[in-house]
């Protein structure tokens, strides 16, 4: 039984690290003391729900978490450095910080640490989030103890409805461009101008004209989505956002 550790200190541990090619220690203090801190445990770097939910969750919504008086957001997970500084660059998680829990010291002291053996990754952590507070758990979202990878409380939606329930979420943005195109740059600098968050998907790149075309009906670009909606080109972004 995973216990709920509400109301107690988060862990004393040393957390090894490699910053700008030197071998750093993080103390359980350096991350939480006089802060307030979201913190999220997984199973595993690279991993399939860690990277295309669990980690862009919290990337994404960072901001408004920031917003609503969260000063830093910690993803904790049995790796080494290495692999957590890889994967960091490869989710593009600028605004998370990605803490190797190596030796799963933390996790144990969490009483998250757990026997995933029968897949080839011995010891790791269960998945869960936590909300500190000066280096005091205030909540803990822990996924249920069944089968398989269960992700349905510690994600970054639940947590931010904990803190403000009434928080509104930033609009979703894709961009479609290609490389050297001045309407692109347009799309691009308007969406900035609005304070929008987007991401880029670059033509040649990241999608074929083939995808393009099947998701927009369009062959040009720019072609601009916000919350699922086509909205269209530069001209038609820029209307968007005067009426908006």
């Amino acid at each position: 039984m995973l216990a709920n550790r509400e109301g107690q200190k988060v862990p004393d541990v040393t957390f090894r690290v490699r910053e700008n090619n030197q071998w750093v220690d993080i103390t359980t203090s350096d991350v939480f003391a006089g802060k307030t801190v979201v913190a999220f445990a997984l199973p595993g770097a690279f991993t399939p729900t860690c990277s295309s939910t669990h980690v862009p969750g919290y990337n994404e919504l960072a901001k408004l978490f920031k917003s609503n008086g969260v000063d830093d957001i910690v993803c904790i997970s049995v790796n080494d450095t290495f692999v957590m500084n890889e994967w960091a660059k490869d989710q593009g998680a600028d605004h998370l910080r990605l803490l190797p829990d190596g030796n799963g010291d933390f996790s144990e002291g969490m009483g998250m640490l757990v026997d995933k053996t029968d897949l080839g990754f011995g010891k790791r952590s269960w998945r869960y989030s936590m909300l500190v507070k000066d280096g005091t758990i205030e909540k803990m979202f822990i996924e249920p103890e069944e089968p398989g990878d269960p992700f349905k409380v510690s994600d970054a939606d639940t947590m931010l409805n904990y803190i403000n329930a009434k928080a509104e979420k930033p609009k979703t943005v894709s961009l479609f461009t290609k490389v050297g195109c001045p309407f692109c740059a347009k799309a691009k600098q308007l969406l900035s101008e609005h304070g929008l968050d987007y991401e880029e998907i670059v033509l040649g790149r990241d999608v074929t004209l083939r995808s393009l075309r099947a998701m927009s009906g369009a062959t040009t670009v720019p072609q601009v989505f916000i919350d699922g909606r086509l909205i269209g080109g530069s001209e038609d972004l820029s209307s968007y956002l005067g009426a908006a």
